[in-house]
């Protein structure tokens, strides 16, 4: 069965709709293909992406449009639990086990009998603490902290990561065994800038959804901010696009979206930040960093001469033409973006969603 068969449970667990999620670029498709076809099992899934790219809204689909659906999806956020506790929380404990302990409870394995545990950042778990779940992969038995007596449970294990544990495996500090038995499948999440082709639909999404939130239809982006969108690097992801959409909702400044969006300039001048897990092409990256540096050196002179091209071409003794191409080329405005614009009282009551707001023109 596929996904579109549950559009309707997914806008009741507050999620984005499907389509929107998803988007339309193939590796975005063939992640939703994938989870299609494990959602109904009770293989352990193992979510791999990096932080901000929606790890775990495909938890919460998988939960949702599996058999166990009726079932608690007990979410565990591992680096958010002291070592310490971590045991106590996740098997929980008998009375009188130690000072304190009062009476018997249940820990977070034994919450999720006939339903999901969701390992969040399954990677800092203590090698002790993994060894203990791999029992219970195994064969669903466990002891509470304090107790002799195994207890029995079924349900569905699903794990992420934003780090690469097959490296942890390599220092030792992660289990083979247990990776082998947490990734009977892999979903990888690509980064934002991976799937750029779905920016204008999150884009547009984002608007909408925060426009009704705060009773704010804000003006639609110019073009020029819509490109440099698509120019950026998006190391916080699809969180960071949100966080983004929603200060402009709210503010309405698309100075401010753009200053966010614009490189810092290194205090020391050009930085060799180089990813030399692999070859490197000194052409491609010599490159690169003249573009970083002129793109810092182009903003800077069109911020003192108010946005001003033909004073900024002349000033950088280039050009219109040139300029015009550079600033195409790096995906800069090539108009001053919108100031903060100061609206005008309302009445609490008379504070509505504008009408126009359903009939915006769409980026997309």
């Amino acid at each position: 069965m596929t996904l579109d068969h549950h559009a309707e449970s997914a806008s009741s667990l507050n999620l984005p709709p499907l389509e929107i999620f998803f988007g339309k670029t193939a590796v975005m498709q063939a992640v939703r293909n994938k989870l299609e076809r494990v959602a109904e099992t009770d293989v352990p899934v193992l979510i791999q992406g990096e932080s901000g790219t929606g790890k775990e809204i495909c938890v919460r689909l998988l939960h949702a449009f599996s058999l166990r659906a009726r079932g608690s999806l007990v979410k565990v956020s591992c680096p958010a639990i002291p070592h310490s506790l971590l045991e106590t929380e996740l098997f929980g404990y008998e009375k009188g086990a130690f000072t304190g302990a009062m009476s018997t409870k249940l820990g977070r394995v034994e919450q999720s009998h006939n339903g999901t545990l969701f390992l969040d950042e399954v990677g800092s778990l203590d090698l002790g603490v993994q060894s203990k779940l791999l029992q219970v992969l195994q064969d669903g038995t466990f002891v509470r902290v304090g107790g002799h007596e195994p207890r029995s449970i079924v349900t569905r294990l699903v794990s992420a990561s934003n780090t690469d544990l097959r490296s942890q495996v390599e220092d030792g500090s992660f289990r083979l065994d247990f990776l082998f038995r947490i990734n009977a499948v892999t979903i990888n999440l690509p980064p934002l800038r991976q799937r750029i082709a779905d920016l204008p639909i999150l884009i547009d999404y984002f608007i909408d959804h925060y426009a009704k939130i705060f009773h704010n239809a804000p003006e639609l982006l110019s073009k020029s901010a819509v490109r440099l969108m698509q120019n950026y690097h998006w190391p916080g992801n699809i969180r960071q696009l949100e966080n983004l959409i929603r200060s402009y909702v709210l503010i309405g400044s698309e100075e401010a979206l753009v200053a966010e969006l614009m490189p810092e300039t290194p205090r020391g001048g050009i930085t060799t930040d180089i990813d030399l897990s692999e070859p490197v092409s000194l052409k491609h990256i010599t490159k690169k960093a003249t573009q970083d540096l002129e793109r810092q050196i182009i903003l800077k002179v069109l911020q003192e001469n108010s946005w001003n091209r033909q004073k900024t071409a002349k000033w950088l003794q280039i050009s219109y033409r040139s300029l015009l191409y550079k600033l195409s080329e790096v995906g800069m405005p090539e108009v001053p973006p919108r100031p903060l614009r100061i609206p005008h009282l309302v009445k609490k009551e008379e504070r509505t969603l504008k009408p126009a707001l359903s009939s915006r023109t769409r980026i997309y």
